[in-house]
């Protein structure tokens, strides 16, 4: 599983906790946002944080988050500093 991470959207820091089944717990400036889920490549879907069923609301704040993680690239951990000598 994939470790979590940060990004920035609009100026917002949000805390990204990837779960399973392209579902992610999304916290923002430190509160929880709530669980986001990819719906279709440009369709993220926020769930009901009652019954974790998805909610079809256009949400641009989740769209934009979602392509934000879309966008993600894990930064690789230097294991060694050989590459600058």
């Amino acid at each position: 599983m994939q470790d979590p991470f940060d990004l920035l959207v609009n100026g917002i820091v949000y805390s990204v906790f990837p779960e399973e089944n392209n579902v992610y717990t999304i916290f923002k400036a430190g509160a929880e946002f709530g669980k986001i889920e990819k719906d279709t490549d440009n369709v993220w879907l926020k769930l009901n944080p009652e019954t974790e069923t998805p909610m079809f609301d256009n949400d641009a704040e989740v769209d934009a988050i979602g392509q934000a993680i879309t966008n993600y690239v894990p930064e690789e951990e230097d294991e060694d500093d050989e590459d600058f000598e």
